[in-house]
């Protein structure tokens, strides 16, 4: 995949991108995990060291999270803006 291309997130509401020892991105986790269990949507994490293109698109800029495909948040997510976005 070229750099620019349009990345390919998972088939889920909710996609966080994280990194492991990250702890904004173990806080962002928790409020995903319990918006989406309040409005039954569906969410995935993805290890931006996974894949070559997340590592260098988002290097340190993490948690992304992403909301129908489209970016919602960065560093850090915001329970009544989450939800207001699944609504």
């Amino acid at each position: 995949m070229s750099v620019g291309a349009p990345m390919t997130l998972p088939d889920a509401r909710v996609v966080v991108l994280v990194r492991q020892g990250c702890h904004l991105c173990d806080d962002a986790l928790a409020i995903v995990l319990t918006v989406c269990a309040r409005v039954g949507a569906t969410w995935t994490s993805v290890d931006v060291d996974s894949e070559a293109q997340l590592r260098d698109q988002y290097t340190d800029h993490v948690p992304v999270t992403f909301v129908d495909g489209e970016q919602l948040s960065l560093w850090f997510v915001h329970e009544a803006r989450l939800s207001a976005a699944l609504a």
